[in-house]
């Protein structure tokens, strides 16, 4: 009995041992986090390093543990924090110790970055009546963008914005988007100005001999309904570029 009553205590003494370390535990990783978001609220991000940017975001897809190993092991594995935001979501789910909710979470990240900056982008409603103008209104719509997507910006008679619509994936060649539907698209937002643009993710912004075949197209082909297209612009890493600009004899 004696020696059953000795094992017995020793257990209990154990669990309640494990009990008190991960109380504890739990308390260190809780005034961690305290101080992390203090130090954000008080400096910013600008003091972060990029494995405290992720452990401090990973705080809210994992509520109770210690986020820092995972941050790094995000770091090595994709490369960089870009990366990190720009990897698919399956990817970022086979990592051990990321879940559903955490995956999501970094996911998001590029697209509110892309729907904050054009929500302050389109509150301006000057004329866009240079390049310059152009890339700064039609950029915030390829933030974060990973693969080539076309927009189509509509222009009023004054070259005011009116509305930027996404009409396609993939390289713009005339199979991507049929004219019949870019002129009821247009006639819709009743104007007789477009702007093209699209993207090119892991590229430069100089146009391609196919970026240069359909946008002489597309001129042609709307001069007859007498819409313009004003031009169509590239957005890569490196800026943007105008093919209007680099090549206006297709206009001619």
């Amino acid at each position: 009995m004696k020696k059953g009553y000795n094992k017995t205590y020793q257990n209990a003494r154990k669990a309640g041992g494990t009990a008190v370390k991960k109380e504890q535990s739990g308390g260190l990783h809780k005034q961690h986090r305290q101080r992390m978001k203090k130090r954000y609220l008080e400096q910013g991000l600008d003091s972060f390093e990029p494995h405290n940017i992720l452990e401090l975001l990973l705080f809210y897809g994992i509520p109770q543990k210690d986020t820092n190993p995972l941050a790094h092991e995000l770091l090595n594995h994709f490369g960089s924090l870009s990366e990190v935001f720009d990897a698919p979501y399956e990817e970022l789910c086979s990592l051990k110790g990321m879940g559903e909710n955490s995956a999501v979470l970094l996911k998001l990240i590029p697209d509110l970055c892309r729907a904050y900056s054009i929500d302050r982008t389109v509150k301006e409603h000057e004329p866009l009546d240079n390049v310059s103008k152009l890339i700064a209104y039609i950029s915030p719509y390829f933030l974060g963008r990973t693969m080539e997507e076309i927009y189509l910006l509509f222009l009023d008679s004054a070259l005011c914005p009116i509305r930027c619509s996404k009409i396609g994936e993939g390289d713009p060649d005339s199979s991507v988007f049929q004219l019949q539907e870019l002129v009821k698209l247009t006639f819709g937002k009743n104007c007789k100005r477009l702007v093209l643009a699209h993207n090119h993710p892991k590229g430069l912004s100089l146009p391609s001999n196919s970026d240069c075949t359909v946008t002489h197209w597309l001129i042609h082909a709307l001069r007859p309904l007498e819409i313009e297209l004003v031009d169509h612009i590239i957005i890569a890493q490196d800026g943007g570029s105008s093919i209007r600009e680099l090549h206006s004899d297709l206009w001619l």
